[in-house]
């Protein structure tokens, strides 16, 4: 039986570098709302994804939800 998309395996309170370590195919989705300059960042290793929404002014839960959806695209 297939995963249902709304599972959450992404939350807001995790670090945005452990997020794309660990789920590579949210890359995509962190260039969208936070730029490519994301990945060079150092905050990006100390920082969560709640942090980074309200840094670059995007609704959390947006993100959250789309990270969520790569991750189930990327299955």
């Amino acid at each position: 039986m297939p995963e249902d998309i709304t599972e959450e395996r992404i939350t807001k309170d995790m670090l945005i570098a452990a997020v794309i370590e660990q789920y590579p195919a949210t890359e995509k989705v962190f260039k969208k709302w936070f730029g490519k300059g994301c990945f060079t960042c150092p905050g990006s290793k100390n920082e969560d994804v709640q942090f980074g929404s309200m840094m670059h002014n995007v609704d959390t839960d947006v993100v959250i939800k789309e990270l969520n959806r790569a991750v189930q695209k990327a299955r």
